[in-house]
């Protein structure tokens, strides 16, 4: 879905700075569900399996291509 805007990304910025903006993107993501779940009282575990399912809804929806 998401795969022809991410490779057009890619090739317009450059890989390098694709990784490095592509990385950034996923620790704020990462720090955004760990400061909701903080905030509402969501144990470790549970924040843990959600940051693997935001992965793996990245990967099919072509975020990771």
């Amino acid at each position: 879905m998401f795969a022809p805007i991410v490779v057009l990304t890619r090739t317009a910025v450059g890989t390098p700075r694709f990784t490095k903006l592509r990385g950034k993107a996923i620790a704020l993501h990462s720090k955004a569900i760990t400061n909701f779940c903080n905030q509402v009282g969501i144990e470790r575990t549970q924040r843990q399996n959600w940051i693997r399912l935001a992965r793996d809804n990245g990967k099919r929806l072509g975020l990771l291509a």
